[in-house]
């Protein structure tokens, strides 16, 4: 099994008002897509990031596109050995080990795609293009998606061999899988697993990321 890991990083830094794109923006000390780099070197064989123009120098960078999803096809297209593929956000620095582990878990059990979610704690409501509500919704049932995203490579495949209209419009990886009939699961991520967009995002993973590795310092065994 080749497991190999799929950083789409190619947005710009517009909402959190960045001077370049967002995977590069300083964060604790270090840009904010080598957080997620660490872990995902630690737990897949190999992994791809999707760039900006003008920062494809290094090993392992492919040129992204201009969807989210049509960097993660770029990603994939480089790496024909993948079995099995992590797809991750570098707006996710919290990354843990355990986390990525368990959606492989998923994968290994059976299921053709493990994404990482959060149950919905607040109410939900439809809504209708001129603010009328429609009806609210049963949050019991109701999960709010992240990254990290598993999938058996030949499935992610399939699913992202659709045209590009398409990939500009899905909203994830996951939801093209399930459009191509894949079966899809969630693993509950940490409530800290938070995705930055805007300056104060980018202060609160800073002093996270900050704790954690001062907790790293003084016990290793204590964070994965």
């Amino acid at each position: 099994m080749a497991i190999v890991g799929i950083v789409p990083a190619a947005g710009g830094g517009e909402r959190l008002r960045a001077d370049g794109p967002k995977a590069f923006v300083p964060c604790a000390g270090r840009a904010l897509l080598d957080w997620s780099l660490e872990v995902l070197t630690a737990t897949c064989e190999r992994v791809v990031v999707a760039v900006p123009a003008g920062y494809e120098d290094g090993g392992n960078r492919v040129l992204g596109a201009g969807s989210r999803s049509g960097s993660v096809r770029a990603g994939l297209e480089a790496a024909p050995e993948a079995t099995v593929v992590v797809v991750h956000d570098a707006a996710r620095p919290l990354l843990t080990r355990e986390l990525v582990e368990r959606c492989l878990a998923a994968i290994a059990a059976g299921w053709d795609g493990a994404v990482a979610a959060a149950p919905m704690s607040d109410t939900v409501k439809e809504v209708s293009a001129d603010g009328r509500v429609l009806r609210t919704l049963d949050r019991a049932l109701l999960w709010s998606v992240q990254t990290p995203q598993a999938f058996r490579a030949d499935a992610l495949r399939r699913a992202l061999a659709v045209d590009d209209r398409t990939l500009v419009g899905a909203s994830d990886d996951a939801s093209l899988v399930e459009a191509a009939g894949g079966s899809v699961c969630v693993v509950e991520a940490p409530a800290e697993n938070l995705k930055v967009t805007r300056p104060i995002d980018l202060e609160r993973a800073a002093s996270l990321l900050a704790a954690r590795r001062h907790s790293a310092s003084s016990d290793p065994s204590r964070v994965r």
